[in-house]
C-alpha cells in the first residue's frame, strides 16, 4: 500500500485561495486537500503556522552537465533546487555536447534519471543547420522536450542563429512551441566596436543595450505572428519589451494569443547601480538595466504583461567571474535563493503568495503544458513546499549547495524560507538536509494541449 502522509493544519495555497487546512499525499500523488484531520496516515507532519505552496517550476536553468561540471552538475544543481523549494527544472541545451539532436536529449534524460533530486526536463537547442533534428523532436517519454531554444545573439558558433533565412524556417516546419534569448547580435557587435579604450563591467550594459534586447524581441514576436508559432521571451530587462508585449497580448483575442514571457530575480533585484557594488558578479546576459525597468518589470508581473518568473540560474566559478571584463563569463546562481527572494517580497508587501504561486508554479506548469504540476490539487503531483514566512536567514556564500560556493545575493537578510520539500511524495529536503539519491523523474508533458492562453485564466 503507498505511504501516506497528512500534512495537518497549514495555510494552503490553492487555485483561488488559501485555506487553513489538511493536505494527504498518498504515494506520489495529492489523494486529498481539505481533508479531516484523523485521516488514517503512516506519517503525520504538524504544520501549524507554516504555509504550503505548490513546489516551484524554474523554466530556466544551465547546470552545466555534461561538459561543464566544475561549475555546475545535475546533482548539484538538482540538491540546491530541493533546498529552495524548486521541485522541477528545464535544463538550457547549451551543454557539451549540445542537445541538439534527439539522441543527445535522451542521454541528457538518461543522465538526470542517475543524478537528479527534483525532476527534470530538457530544451532541443537550435542551430543553424539542425532543422532535421528539431523536427523530429516531441513529446515522447524518454525523449521528451518542453520545446525548442534559440540564442538569437549572447551565443557562438552554430549556436548562434540570427540568420532570417534559419530562423524562418525554425518557426515555419517545427511544431513545439519556442524560446529565446532576444539581444541582437548586430547591435552587441557594433557597440563593441563604437567603446573606445579599455572596458569594464560598466560597459557591458552599454554594449547589451535597451536597442540590442527590444530589437531581437521584436524580430522573434513577428516571426512568431506571422507563422502562428507559440514563443516565450526569456529574461525580459526592459521597460520597453513590457509595454510590447504588453500591447501586443492586448489589442489580440484571448483565444489567438501565443506569446508569453518571464523575468528574473536578477532584473527584478539589481540594476546598473549595482556594478559598483558587484562588479563582474552582476554580469549577465541579458545586461543589467535602469532602477525604471526594474520597476517596469514588477509592474508588468502584476499587471500581466509577464507571466512567470524564473532564475536562469548561470553558476561559473569565482576565479572565473574574477577575470577581468570582458574576459569574465556572464551568469548568476540563484536557483536556491529563489523562492526565500520572493517570500521576502511578500512579507514586505509587493506582492502575495497567490502571486507567487502564480508565477512560479502554475503558470509555468500551463505554458509548458507540463502534466500534473504547479497546484495543491487533488490528482496533482506530491510536489510541495512547506513554508516559514517567519524565518530569518542571511543569504552566505559559504551556505550555498550549488557547486560555483557564491551567490550575489552574499549578505541579504531574507524572511520567508523553505523548511520542508516533497517531490513526487518523498521528502527531498527537511531539518537543513538534502536528499541524496536520485527520485527526480522526467516531466511528462501533454501533448494536445495549448500552453496559457488556451486553458484560461490561472488562478
Amino acid at each position: 500500500m503507498p505511504h501516506r502522509t497528512l500534512i495537518r493544519g497549514a495555510r494552503v495555497v490553492l487555485p483561488g485561495k488559501i485555506a487553513r487546512t489538511s493536505v494527504l499525499i498518498e504515494g506520489a500523488t495529492i489523494a486529498g486537500v481539505d481533508v479531516a484531520r484523523q485521516t488514517r496516515a503512516d506519517e503525520v507532519v504538524d504544520a501549524a503556522g507554516l504555509h504550503l505552496l505548490p513546489g516551484v517550476i524554474d523554466d530556466q536553468v544551465h547546470f552545466r552537465d555534461p561538459g561543464l561540471t566544475h561549475k555546475e552538475d545535475l546533482r548539484t544543481g538538482s540538491r540546491a533546487c530541493a533546498a529552495g523549494g524548486v521541485t522541477s527544472f528545464l535544463e538550457m541545451p547549451n551543454t557539451v555536447p549540445q542537445t541538439i539532436t534527439v539522441e543527445a536529449l535522451a542521454a541528457k534524460l538518461a543522465l538526470a534519471s542517475r543524478r537528479s533530486v527534483v525532476n527534470y526536463g530538457f530544451y532541443m537547442g537550435a542551430t543553424t543547420d539542425n532543422l532535421d533534428e528539431l523536427c523530429r523532436a516531441d513529446r515522447t517519454p524518454g525523449v521528451a522536450t518542453p520545446g525548442i531554444k534559440i540564442f538569437i545573439g549572447s551565443s557562438t558558433g552554430n549556436m548562434l542563429v540570427d540568420d532570417q533565412e534559419c530562423l524562418e524556417a525554425i518557426f515555419a516546419e517545427t511544431t513545439l512551441p519556442i524560446t529565446a534569448h532576444c539581444e541582437d547580435e548586430s547591435t552587441v557587435r557594433a557597440n563593441q566596436a563604437r567603446l573606445a579604450g579599455p572596458l569594464t563591467v560598466d560597459d557591458h550594459s552599454r554594449i547589451r543595450d535597451h536597442k540590442a534586447a527590444v530589437t531581437a524581441t521584436l524580430r522573434a514576436i513577428d516571426l512568431a505572428e506571422r507563422h502562428r508559432h507559440r514563443f516565450h521571451v526569456l529574461h525580459v530587462s526592459t521597460g520597453e519589451e513590457v509595454r510590447i508585449i504588453g500591447d501586443h497580448n492586448r489589442i489580440i483575442a484571448h483565444h489567438d494569443r501565443i506569446i508569453t514571457a518571464e523575468a528574473c530575480p536578477h532584473h527584478l533585484f539589481f540594476d546598473t547601480s549595482d556594478y559598483a557594488r558587484l562588479g563582474t558578479l552582476a554580469q549577465m546576459n541579458p545586461s543589467l538595466k535602469t532602477a525604471e525597468d526594474r520597476a517596469a518589470l514588477w509592474r508588468g508581473l502584476k499587471e500581466g504583461a509577464i507571466q512567470i518568473v524564473a532564475t536562469d540560474h548561470a553558476p561559473h566559478t569565482l576565479e572565473e567571474k574574477a577575470v577581468p571584463y570582458p574576459g569574465s563569463p556572464s551568469g548568476v546562481p540563484a536557483v536556491e535563493v529563489f523562492l526565500p527572494l520572493m517570500l521576502n517580497e511578500v512579507n514586505r508587501g509587493r506582492c502575495t503568495l497567490a502571486d507567487l504561486a502564480a508565477w512560479m508554479c502554475d503558470r509555468p506548469a500551463r505554458i509548458w503544458d507540463i502534466v500534473g504540476k504547479g497546484r495543491v490539487q487533488r490528482g496533482y503531483d506530491a510536489d510541495l513546499v512547506l513554508v516559514d514566512m517567519e524565518s530569518e536567514r542571511v543569504v552566505r556564500n559559504e551556505d550555498q549547495r550549488c557547486k560555483s560556493g557564491w551567490s550575489p545575493w552574499h549578505g541579504t537578510k531574507l524572511q520567508g524560507w523553505p523548511v520542508r520539500t516533497w517531490v513526487g511524495g518523498r521528502t527531498v529536503f527537511a531539518d537543513g538536509r538534502v536528499e541524496t539519491e536520485s527520485v527526480g523523474r522526467e516531466i511528462v508533458f501533454d501533448c494536445k494541449r495549448g500552453g496559457y492562453w488556451a486553458t484560461g485564466e490561472p488562478m
